[in-house]
């Protein structure tokens, strides 16, 4: 059982859409499924259990999609990192270059920014 929600029926803290290494990853109609599946089970037992999507989120701009649809479907609750994280390696480097261009007002090559 997961001592942050001793009551989750499977112990589960969190689901995620994918593994990421799929061709076909995260999705919205998929994401949306397992949105309301969280919501339902919330309401029946008053447990939260967290969301990840992963895969093909690779821009700032994919990211805020999947808040907003986090913020419509669950609330404000489920956008803190205990509940909503996104797997998406390749985001940190466009959310690099967008931090540099607001700084800069030019972007950074990609040779600018090496991720660590």
């Amino acid at each position: 059982m997961s001592p942050r929600n001793p009551g989750t029926e499977l112990g589960s803290d969190f689901i995620k859409t994918s593994t990421g290494k799929e061709t076909v990853n995260a999705t919205f109609p998929v994401a949306i499924v397992m949105l309301r599946a969280i919501r339902d089970f919330f309401w029946k037992t008053g447990n939260k259990v967290g969301f990840k999507p992963a895969g093909g989120i690779r821009s700032a701009k994919d990211s805020l999609a999947w808040l907003s649809l986090i913020k419509e479907e669950l609330g404000d609750e489920w956008l803190k990192p205990e509940l909503f994280r996104i797997g998406a390696s390749a985001l940190l480097s466009d959310i690099e270059r967008q931090i540099y261009h607001h700084v800069t007002g030019r972007y950074a090559a990609y040779h600018d920014l090496p991720m660590c």
